[in-house]
């Protein structure tokens, strides 16, 4: 094995991958481009698909993350669908199935909800606001934080009561309680744009960010501190950065070196920040 934690690979991540050894990811969290993607400079990988955008070798990506990834391990994958001439690809349930088929349980199918867009669906449909987090573990999940910030329409203490059996007796029970605040839905919401996706003017030079608060949430949920995270497709840095700040060590691959210095800047910011204080 020859890999650097705490550091982005401006490289294919199947590149970065083939430094791992198995079993060696806790948590893999990532924003895949969907089926019309970016141009990537001098990206031999790309290859035309058959719905006429460009896709990535997603197979062999999703065989690796699975050797890659630790027994208890989990894959946070976040992804929608492109809508062309009124047909949904429907890529993301076969991602996800795919998934299953290297080894992964399909653990959660969770849905990530922000205001409406024009990137998906047409002018004919109802305005899509949501993407698909489908939570693939290696196995049972090791770590499982629930994050328990809904709040109940009251609180109760827990209590004693009885039941009367079919036989007449009575059987003596006694019953939880709950307090002000219960666990999430597996439908998570975020506001997104300047000053809500991220306060780092920075990360906006990229053309696609998602919420520090949806990567913070899972890594919290999914993993220790501690444990090594990954992102195959760090984009802006948005888990690196999360990571940092929540004690996690962190490896990113990212093609695009103009992306990597983004995410590296970002990430050298906080540090700056931290080495101040």
């Amino acid at each position: 094995m020859n890999i650097e934690l705490n550091k982005i690979y401006a490289e294919d991540c199947l590149v970065t991958m083939a430094k791992m050894s198995n079993n060696f990811i806790d948590l893999t969290i990532t924003s895949p481009p969907y089926d019309k993607l970016r141009t990537y400079d001098n990206h031999i990988t790309e290859r035309k698909n058959k719905f006429g955008g460009y896709t990535f070798p997603f197979e062999k990506i999703a065989e690796e993350l699975y050797r890659v990834t630790n027994m208890g391990g989990v894959v946070v994958w976040v992804v929608g669908d492109e809508t062309i001439k009124g047909n949904e690809t429907g890529n993301s349930f076969r991602q996800a199935l795919f998934f299953k088929k290297c080894g992964f349980n399909l653990f959660d199918t969770m849905i990530y909800t922000k205001p409406p867009r024009g990137a998906c669906g047409n002018n004919k449909t109802y305005w899509q606001s949501f993407e698909y987090m489908f939570v693939l573990s290696k196995g049972l999940p090791k770590t499982i934080n629930l994050l328990r910030d809904r709040e109940n329409k009251d609180s109760r203490k827990g209590d004693r009561g009885t039941k009367r059996l079919h036989n007449g007796e009575l059987k003596k029970l006694s019953r939880g309680g709950y307090g002000k605040f219960g666990r999430r839905t597996n439908v998570w919401e975020y506001n997104i744009g300047k000053g809500h996706s991220t306060r780092d003017d920075i990360a906006f030079k990229h053309p696609a960010i998602f919420p520090e608060k949806l990567a913070r949430d899972h890594i919290l949920t999914w993993s220790k501190e501690g444990d090594i995270v990954y992102d195959p497709m760090m984009g802006s840095g948005t888990v690196a950065k999360m990571c940092l700040l929540e004690k996690r060590k962190y490896i990113g691959s990212e093609i695009n070196k103009s992306y990597c210095k983004i995410a590296n800047d970002r990430l050298n910011s906080i540090l700056f920040k931290h080495s101040d204080s």
